[in-house]
């Protein structure tokens, strides 16, 4: 592989054949489109495009690098499922098991039935923070998790479907230190990342604090032409660079969205996603690999307002599996196509960018509903 360099702040490597995916980011750079992104595309256990263009920091004084750390929203989601999993291999949570059997303050208001896979398969029926927490730091991961614990569900466990945009991460949480004695932040930083080689955190660690990018809004209405915004309202912050972008925000562990990782790791993580002799097996055991790999749950998801099939962490339709955040970043696997990809962006848009990745790939990041 040739590392190629052009003078519009995009570089990197590209595989022959991959001319097309290299022109189209470089287009998404040209055009405005992009300001700052990492793309990595694997292939039979190599990295066949590793591409960066635009900036790391809203001053545009930092050029992407290949390793610079993004926050990519619910992006995030995948690896803070694989913590719960982790937990429930070594015994001491159970998905079946009620979450108050352990976490004695979230039994009220009609929350002793909630158990992990509801909250895995996003049925718990908190897919949002109450009206209660609006007022809450969102750094304040305690007062969250307690809002929660004392909120009434939306509706009973298991009867409907809604990514928990900003709630999955606390509810793991609150699992983990009730029933495993540990916390999202240990757990995944000391035993996931290094077992699966990861470039990626939950709490930056302050010698990588300087690799992080700026997030930034594509336009001033972004945020509230969202159609997802009923949702994310509830606690301020998760979606203003004010909060992002600083370093407490970095250091700090808010499960559902604030993972920080570069795009190599995230689509080496997903080439492997289903190899029977890959480290994830190894994490996770064949059981639970195979539930965090294959369909656990369809329905009507009432954040997306469409059909959605959920695993134990992830979405998969016919032609791969994915998850995607808001704001424009995505990793998926491929099975027909036998590549993995992450696009991973600073510049908080929708997800035009990776659709014309996508494209260029051949893969359509369209849901595509299972066959029943």
């Amino acid at each position: 592989m040739a590392t190629q360099q052009t003078p519009q702040a995009v570089d990197g490597t590209t595989a022959e054949g991959y001319e097309a995916v290299r022109r189209v980011f470089q287009e998404l750079v040209d055009e405005g489109q992009e300001t700052g992104a990492g793309l990595s595309v694997w292939r039979n256990g190599e990295e066949v495009v590793r591409l960066g263009g635009g900036w790391a920091d809203a001053g545009r004084t930092r050029p992407w690098r290949h390793d610079t750390l993004v926050q990519p929203y619910s992006v995030s989601k995948p690896f803070t499922a694989l913590a719960a999993l982790v937990a429930v291999r070594a015994g001491s949570l159970e998905l079946d098991r009620p979450l108050a059997d352990t976490w004695r303050e979230y039994a009220g208001n009609g929350k002793d039935r909630v158990t992990l896979r509801h909250v895995l398969t996003h049925q718990a029926g908190q897919p949002r923070f109450p009206a209660s927490a609006a007022g809450l730091d969102p750094l304040d991961d305690a007062a969250l998790r307690a809002s929660l614990a004392a909120a009434p569900l939306e509706y009973a466990p298991g009867t409907r479907i809604g990514e928990h945009a900003l709630t999955y991460g606390h509810l793991i949480d609150g699992a983990l230190r009730a029933g495993a004695g540990t916390t999202l932040g240990e757990l995944f930083n000391e035993e996931v990342r290094p077992a699966l080689g990861l470039d990626a955190w939950f709490g930056v660690p302050d010698d990588a604090l300087g690799r992080v990018a700026d997030l930034e809004h594509a336009h001033p209405a972004w945020r509230a032409e969202l159609p997802s915004a009923p949702w994310l309202q509830v606690p301020a912050g998760p979606l203003d660079p004010a909060v992002t972008n600083s370093a407490d925000w970095r250091r700090s562990v808010f499960g559902a969205v604030n993972l920080h990782a570069d795009a190599s790791s995230v689509a080496r993580f997903f080439s492997r996603l289903t190899d029977a002799g890959g480290p994830l097996r190894q994490l996770l055991g064949r059981e639970l690999h195979q539930a965090y790999v294959t369909p656990q749950v369809t329905g009507h998801d009432d954040l997306f307002d469409t059909e959605l099939t959920w695993t134990l962490g992830l979405l998969v339709d016919r032609h791969k599996i994915a998850k995607g955040g808001i704001g424009g970043s995505a990793g998926w696997w491929s099975p027909g196509q036998g590549h993995a990809v992450a696009y991973l962006t600073r510049r908080l848009g929708d997800h035009g960018r990776a659709a014309r990745i996508a494209a260029a790939l051949g893969d359509d990041l369209t849901v595509t509903p299972m066959e029943s």
